[in-house]
């Protein structure tokens, strides 16, 4: 299994840490967030990490077609990818707390869909057009991969038609890594393409420490905000249980995507902590968080990709994993 982690780049030197620390223990990708009002631009954090790392690869984790011109990112992208030497990824949604944020909407599935077709094009270096203007980045070096952000259906076979990786947010049972690998198959086979061609990253809450009282204390605030737009949309539809539904409904109507205003008591309240847990996070001590990732193998997940951000401690959380679970998950 190969493992990374993205988290919300607060300052440089942070960024910086953060970055270094995912090469030295031998994660395979590093990511970092777009979110205004939480944290720095991501392009200026992907720029500080490529200068602090020389192997690991980086991932914008992910921004948006809302916030800024798609031209502008993937001349961003381009840039980045060559100060890096080469080693990004270009992570693009419909858009969450990055829009949200700004007070803008997100992204129709349809629009992602031909967003990711630009990008692609205009980074391969070929003329590239978006709504009647003609981009055209002659000097790109390689064409930078465009990995997209799903959840919902209709994302997720844009994905399977257009991306040539994916960032899926929606579960680690077997039951939505089945679904999830179904809706991106349909996508890329009403394209003509091959859905093994779409490289898959689970994304997953991620929170450790040696007690498992401190890995929980603080995990609701990112159980709520990943819960409110993965599952609110449609509870019914992405597989909430009828009972649950109500509840569901409640934390995306009152949830923040401001750190500063999070209630991590929330999701503990509406009786959601525990089921939002087991489907969206690896959480606890490193022999706990060992045995969920390994059980979220077993369901299917080949690629894991958490996010640290809200964690209690999101250093201590990297280094833990890398020092004590990670080396025994590839052992």
């Amino acid at each position: 299994m190969r493992v990374g982690f993205f988290f919300w780049p607060y300052t440089p030197e942070y960024t910086a840490r953060m970055a270094r620390l995912g090469e030295a223990l031998g994660f395979d990708l590093v990511g970092i967030a777009d979110t205004p009002g939480n944290a720095l631009d991501p392009w200026v954090a992907m720029t500080i990490a490529a200068g602090a790392t020389s192997r690991v690869r980086l991932a914008t984790c992910v921004t948006n077609l809302v916030t800024r011109h798609p031209a502008i990112t993937a001349s961003a992208a381009a840039s980045v990818d060559a100060a890096a030497g080469e080693r990004t990824i270009l992570g693009i949604g419909a858009g969450h707390s990055g829009v949200a944020n700004v007070g803008g909407a997100p992204t129709r599935a349809a629009e992602l869909g031909e967003g990711i077709t630009f990008l692609k094009t205009a980074l391969a270096g070929a003329p590239a057009s978006w709504r009647g203007a003609t981009t055209h980045l002659p000097w790109v070096k390689r064409p930078v991969p465009v990995y997209a952000a799903a959840s919902g259906p209709a994302a997720l076979r844009a994905v399977g038609a257009t991306a040539d990786g994916a960032f899926v947010n929606y579960g680690l049972g077997a039951a939505e890594t089945r679904r999830v690998r179904s809706l991106i198959g349909e996508g890329a086979a009403a394209a003509g393409r091959a859905a093994g061609a779409v490289d898959v990253w689970s994304i997953a809450c991620l929170d450790v420490a040696e007690r498992r009282e401190d890995a929980l204390a603080k995990l609701g605030n990112i159980l709520g905000f990943v819960a409110a737009y993965i599952l609110g949309p449609d509870p019914e539809g992405r597989g909430v249980p009828p009972a649950l539904v109500p509840a569901v409904r409640a934390l995306r109507q009152t949830y923040t995507t401001r750190q500063h205003e999070m209630d991590a008591a929330l999701t503990r309240r509406l009786g959601l902590f525990d089921y939002l847990r087991g489907r969206l996070a690896v959480a606890g001590t490193p022999d706990e968080c060992l045995a969920q990732v390994q059980a979220a193998e077993a369901a299917g997940v080949s690629q894991l990709m958490f996010t640290v951000s809200l964690a209690s401690d999101p250093v201590r959380t990297v280094e833990l994993f890398g020092r004590a679970v990670l080396p025994r998950l590839r052992a």
